[in-house]
This record gives structure tokens, C-alpha cells and sequence, in this order.
């Protein structure tokens, strides 16, 4: 298995992923080749892809580094699956990101917390706390934008959801507890956590507890 090509490879049924993603990290020059073929691929397959270098990018970001265009491009996808991808792909990249690439598409990645699709939102924020980690000159920027998911309006079925807006608030908790001790406004973030303490999906409140409880807020 460990010769050929691995989009060949990727398009037999039951295929091991894992092996494919240790094989690629063994010989990086396959990364060119499932890059091409996620950008030209019109079937299902082209998942495949991308769950691969999705997750090369986790374990050896450096090796994708040099396809963050291609990523970048894919936050604009129609495909939400190939989106959610590049959203964490993206992510990863910012632990190797020497030319500041991440800095220069900052508003394109952040711009979908205020809605209307809750998922895209989840992601992003839900990647951030290994963005501001990696770039921690960009944690007060990151907080800002999360902050924005309290006023956020989410659709579900084409109707506003306010329970699609307190699953979001959730992952904000989650993220800011991964990165609160390097954020400067801690008032704000504090303040909006305590507020989450009247959210009416209790598993949010419990977060907030929890989040009050370890920081001594």
C-alpha cells in the first residue's frame, strides 16, 4: 500500500485512513497530488482528501504550509463540509505561519460568527483557542470576534434559533477558558461568561460555572 497513488487508494471502499495519513507524512511529495485532485474532484471521494490533509496538517502543519492558498480558498466553499474542513486545516497552519498569512485573510475566516450558520460559527470559534496559542499577539483581536456570538442570529430550517445561538455561546466559553490567562480584557470576557449563567440551555450554564469556578470569576 505504501507505493502508487493515494488518490487511487482513497478511492477504494474501505480504505484505512490513518495508514494513508501516516504514508503521506512519510513521502510529502503525495501532498501535491491530493491537492490537485481536491481542487478538480467533482465526487463524494474528494472528502477523502481533504480528511487526509486535514489531518497531516495536525500532526506536521509545516507540510501543508505551502497549499494555505489553496485552504484559504476553501473557506468560501458552497460545500459545508469542505468549509468546516478548511476552517480547522486553516487553524493548524497558524502553528507554522512565519509569513503571517493567517493575519492577511483575518476578517474573511472571522466573519461568519454573527450568523446566519451556526455550525461554520462553531468551528471557528472552536478552532481558536489554537489560533490565539499559536498567535498570541492576535488574542485580543480573537476575542473580540468571538464576543460577537452573544448577538449572533442563527438560522435552523430558515427560522432565527436562539438555541442555535446558546450552542455557540458554549464553544465561546470553551475557547476563551483555553486562552484566558493571555487575554487582556478579562472584564469583558468575565462579564459575558456571568451572563451566561441566566442561558436557558443548561448545559451553557454549567460551562459558565465551571469557567467561573477555575478562573475565580
Amino acid at each position: 500500500m505504501a507505493g502508487g497513488s493515494v488518490v487511487k487508494q482513497l478511492g477504494r471502499k474501505g480504505v484505512d485512513v490513518a495508514a494513508i495519513v501516516d504514508q503521506v507524512i512519510a513521502k510529502p511529495e503525495k501532498i501535491a497530488e491530493l491537492i490537485e485532485a481536491l481542487k478538480v474532484e467533482k465526487r463524494a471521494v474528494k472528502f477523502s482528501y481533504e480528511k487526509v490533509l486535514r489531518l497531516v496538517s495536525e500532526r506536521r502543519p509545516e507540510l501543508i504550509y505551502p497549499y494555505f492558498d489553496v485552504f484559504a480558498g476553501l473557506l468560501d466553499s458552497d460545500n459545508s463540509f469542505l468549509k468546516w474542513g478548511a476552517i480547522t486545516t486553516v487553524a493548524n497552519l497558524t502553528a507554522v505561519d512565519t509569513e503571517k498569512e493567517f493575519e492577511a485573510i483575518f476578517q474573511k475566516y472571522y466573519a461568519p460568527i454573527p450568523g446566519p450558520a451556526m455550525v461554520t460559527a462553531a468551528n471557528i470559534i472552536g478552532s481558536s483557542a489554537r489560533i490565539a496559542l499559536a498567535k498570541p499577539e492576535l488574542t485580543q483581536r480573537i476575542t473580540r470576534e468571538i464576543l460577537k456570538v452573544e448577538k449572533a442570529k442563527y438560522k435552523s430550517h430558515g427560522a432565527l434559533s436562539a438555541e442555535c445561538r446558546n450552542i455557540a455561546v458554549g464553544h465561546a466559553i470553551e475557547a476563551f477558558d483555553t486562552f484566558f490567562e493571555q487575554i487582556d480584557d478579562k472584564a469583558a470576557v468575565v462579564a459575558f461568561v456571568k451572563r451566561q449563567l441566566k442561558n436557558t440551555r443548561k448545559q451553557v450554564v454549567k460551562k459558565a460555572e465551571q469557567f467561573g469556578r477555575k478562573h475565580g470569576t
